[in-house]
């Protein structure tokens, strides 16, 4: 299949371009503004499936709405009429089309010319109206509150807000491009208007403060809930505006004779991830627990891991190598240790199920 996307070079055309390629079953034909009339036409002659992504949404003349929204979708769908090519387009338009100012007529207008083009050659028409959009290579300081404040605040510039209550109406653009591949990969679905789920709605205070404790986490080590939803789609779309020099970051090491100790990553509510490292005869520990729990994993060397039950005084050990990885978790009332039974230095994962809490550390010393 032949697919045209047009408007390729902007933010939602090379997501979803990427897409395309990365499925392999399509022959692509790209159309940006640097490209001729002509060439246009000769796309659109051999396009088995079209994307009109391209518009106009923020131009310098008001007029350039009618010119670069209307008037190039009713000039793409007589050429399709007058070749005698019914076919199928999917049609990015915005929830502007229902408002009267210059943009959204245009829109409406553009919506309009593709309803008669649908009627008059039978071809299938697929409009979505839009909210905004996020997500990775959204041009920052346009139209975007998004990709601006993620890119500013990156780079820590100042962002400007005028109205922190104001609502924002958000879609995140793989959701988007998902949808367009469910489409062009399907016979059953029907025209006409569609839908993107999830619409996260947000406001733009929030929006600012969100991707401020995304930027503070590299210094608390503590990660927002990124796993899923909108936390997940935005903390993607932020980092993607990082500069490389921010690729990596630095996180405290402490050390002593026994060896160093290293937080990693703390959650909000699941605890937090570090590791150690312990000298050859080395033992470290020896404190028990009440509610507190730890799992731990030997990476490189050898283990052993020493138990005693403080209520019973029933001990218990087990020994753990690197080169085969098994995971110790310790047992709220039972004081246990750890001692380097190897010749080289030992590495060990560690994960405690609460972040630290010096004021109330539930860490009794306790020897095994």
């Amino acid at each position: 299949m032949r697919v045209l996307v047009t408007g390729a070079n902007g933010f939602l055309g090379r997501n979803l371009c990427l897409r395309l390629k990365e499925l392999g079953t399509f022959e692509l034909l790209q159309i940006t503004r640097e490209h001729s009339v002509a060439e246009l036409e000769a796309a659109l002659n051999q396009a088995d499936f079209i994307f009109h992504l391209a518009g106009v949404n923020r131009p310098q003349d008001p007029t350039e709405f009618q010119t670069g929204n209307t008037v190039v979708t009713q000039h793409l769908c007589d050429s399709l009429i007058r070749h005698k090519r019914p076919v199928p387009i999917i049609y990015t338009s915005s929830i502007q089309a229902s408002l009267d100012n210059a943009y959204g007529v245009s829109k409406r207008a553009a919506e309009d010319a593709l309803s008669v083009y649908s009627k008059e050659s039978g071809a299938k028409v697929f409009i979505y109206r839009l909210p905004n959009i996020f997500g990775k290579w959204c041009k920052p300081n346009y139209n975007s509150a998004v990709a601006t404040f993620c890119h500013n605040i990156a780079r820590n510039l100042p962002i400007k807000i005028n109205d922190s209550a104001a609502e924002l109406k958000l879609v995140y653009v793989d959701d988007v491009v998902g949808s367009f591949l469910n489409l062009i990969q399907s016979d059953s679905l029907l025209d006409g208007f569609q839908e993107i789920s999830p619409v996260y709605t947000t406001t733009v205070g929030h929006l600012a403060a969100q991707i401020e404790a995304f930027k503070d986490s590299r210094n608390t080590l503590v990660t927002e809930r990124v796993g899923k939803g909108f936390l997940r789609a935005l903390y993607s779309t932020y980092v993607s505006y990082l500069p490389t020099d921010k690729f990596s970051y630095e996180i405290p090491k402490y050390g002593d004779l026994r060896g160093d100790f290293v937080e990693v990553l703390k959650t909000q509510d699941s605890g937090q991830f570090s590791f150690f490292t312990a000298h050859p005869g080395i033992t470290r520990g020896g404190h028990y627990h009440h509610s507190k729990t730890e799992k731990f994993l030997v990476i490189r060397g050898q283990a052993r891991f020493g138990f005693r039950n403080i209520d019973s005084g029933e001990k218990y050990e087990i020994v753990t190598d690197g080169a085969k990885p098994e995971v110790v978790e310790t047992v709220p009332g039972w004081t246990h240790d750890i001692t380097n039974i190897g010749d080289d230095e030992m590495i060990v994962m560690l994960w405690a199920n609460e972040i630290f809490d010096r004021n109330r550390p539930d860490t009794i010393t306790e020897k095994v």
